[in-house]
């Protein structure tokens, strides 16, 4: 319970701090909005040619996309340190998180909220109410594969992240996997064949969300479902031990400084 209050307390606070520029935050959250509705006017004109693609109907791309946004956006706005841990350990900052009696992981993830995010959170949850089933079984569905993406979201991240502990300035190839991460979360899966397809549920596991429309809203598929359940939980354990063993490898950065 200390734990979540605290976490509401930084949520709040992030909201008021965020919301303190409301035309800045509007325009923030209303471009990413509108980037996000331009790659769908992109998948609705293909669909307009090619109603099937390996099995993906026009419904089931779309929620994929709702699924990939809003899981995103639920991540960035609640853990939005997630993508910035490598330039924290690299210039030290992760000095005011060790200072503080919270655990260090969840204090570095939940002091920062990122405003664009918000924009993926309402898309995908629009996007869902046009063309997702939005009976209570079907809301049901859809809330938690947001959820399963959501932390596969944040700790892929975490992990990624995690090795500027081992390698040094890792930045550049956190945001790499990063852009490769939302890249393939957001195409059908089954345009992939092979080594790829390995990649996608292993390596670089967005396949389990990018599958999520059709192995866990349009048929729930029991392997499928065990296998992103697997990977969410999975994650979050290898993702906060893999951090933790970086921690212990951490140098101060003799940062003097102080977060309320």
């Amino acid at each position: 319970m200390g734990w979540l209050k605290f976490c509401w307390t930084s949520w709040k606070l992030n909201a008021a701090g965020a919301m303190e520029f409301r035309m800045s935050f509007i325009m923030t959250a209303g471009m990413m909005f509108i980037n996000n509705l331009v790659w769908i006017f992109f998948w609705s004109i293909y669909f307009k040619q090619f109603p099937i693609v390996n099995g993906w109907e026009q419904d089931d791309v779309m929620i994929m996309w709702a699924i990939g946004t809003a899981g995103y956006g639920l991540a960035a706005i609640f853990f939005g340190n997630m993508t910035r841990i490598a330039n924290i350990v690299a210039t030290g900052q992760l000095d005011l998180y060790l200072s503080q009696p919270k655990p260090v992981l969840l204090n570095v993830l939940v002091s920062r909220m990122s405003v664009t995010a918000i924009g993926d959170l309402v898309f995908g949850l629009l996007l869902f109410g046009i063309f997702g089933d939005v009976s209570l079984p079907g809301l049901l569905r859809f809330v938690s594969a947001m959820l399963i993406s959501t932390v596969i979201f944040v700790f892929f991240m975490v992990a990624t992240q995690s090795l500027a502990f081992y390698i040094g300035n890792a930045e550049g190839l956190g945001q790499q996997l990063f852009i490769t991460f939302i890249t393939f979360s957001t195409y059908p899966t089954d345009i992939f064949r092979g080594f790829a397809r390995l990649l996608l549920f292993t390596a670089v596991p967005a396949g389990f969300i990018s599958y999520l429309p059709i192995g866990w809203i349009r048929e729930f598929q029991p392997a499928f479902a065990l296998g992103a359940v697997g990977a969410a939980v999975g994650l979050a354990v290898a993702g906060t031990a893999f951090f933790y063993r970086g921690l212990r490898r951490y140098s101060s950065g003799n940062a003097i400084g102080m977060r309320m």
